[in-house]
């Protein structure tokens, strides 16, 4: 099934592809504005040899690893006191709720104001937006583990502690996993756009913007664009990958494979 999806999944992206390049080519769209996409791809493969987009690139994965590892442990450490003490549930739902709508670039101009460093504003933007998915994860996870598990725990007369690591956190894991790749593709959405929006220095975004102010330079656009697809593809493909591995037993209980 898994092969069947990635042969369909492969003949979508060449038709689309093919698509894209005969408009070019026909002049179904302008070329000035829409180049082919062999020209796309060849301006890509260049790219991998420019220094200044390889500056770029690696300052935008760093605040996007930085970000994320620091938004990985915060939400889980709050997810599990949140979710293990009963009287906090509803005082931080509402919290929560609150919060978690507030778009990430709407707080760009607060960061710049409250951290001088551009990868500080960078991180914290990321940390922001990459919290929420791992945290509600790891709250309805907690929620939903088997209550007769962790009775039977107790009952052999094991603490609170002792029942949520040998109960509670390896049922929550691989839900916690799962929030992790959906905020790390957050992440790398946001990263990007404060970097096109906040007028740094370095970065994805910054080069992105400089090529597209430059005029005529819609191919080193679009290319840098395509990087950042594939950054994010890669990144969502290692994480399937740790997912099936560390969680084989969970995958093979429920039936089902890591999306």
């Amino acid at each position: 099934m898994t092969a069947i999806r990635a042969v369909r999944g492969v003949i979508g992206v060449c038709a689309a592809v093919a698509l894209a390049e005969a408009a070019a080519r026909l002049e179904v769209v302008d070329p000035e504005l829409v180049p082919p996409v062999s020209a796309v791809l060849v301006r890509s493969v260049t790219l991998a040899g420019d220094p200044v987009f390889l500056a770029g690139m690696a300052d935008t994965v760093l605040a996007w690893l930085v970000g994320l590892a620091l938004a990985l442990v915060a939400a889980v450490a709050a997810g599990v006191v949140l979710g293990s003490v009963p009287w906090l549930s509803v005082p931080s739902r509402i919290v929560v709720e609150f919060l978690r709508p507030i778009p990430s670039v709407a707080l760009i101009p607060l960061a710049i104001l409250l951290f001088g460093s551009e990868t500080e504003m960078k991180v914290s933007l990321i940390f922001y937006a990459a919290t929420w998915p791992i945290l509600l994860n790891t709250l309805y996870a907690l929620r939903d583990v088997d209550p007769l598990a962790k009775e039977t725990l107790r009952s052999f007369g094991f603490g609170p502690l002792a029942v949520l690591w040998r109960v509670s956190l390896p049922s929550a894991a691989p839900f916690v996993a799962t929030g992790v790749r959906v905020a790390a593709g957050i992440a790398l959405v946001v990263v990007v756009g404060a970097e096109l929006l906040s007028g740094g220095t370095s970065g994805l975004g910054v080069f992105l913007i400089e090529a597209g102010s430059a005029g005529g330079n819609t191919d080193v656009t679009l290319a840098g664009a395509v990087w950042a697809g594939t950054l994010g593809l890669l990144v969502n493909a290692l994480l399937v990958k740790v997912e099936q591995g560390a969680f084989r037993w969970h995958f093979a209980r429920t039936g089902r494979a890591a999306a």
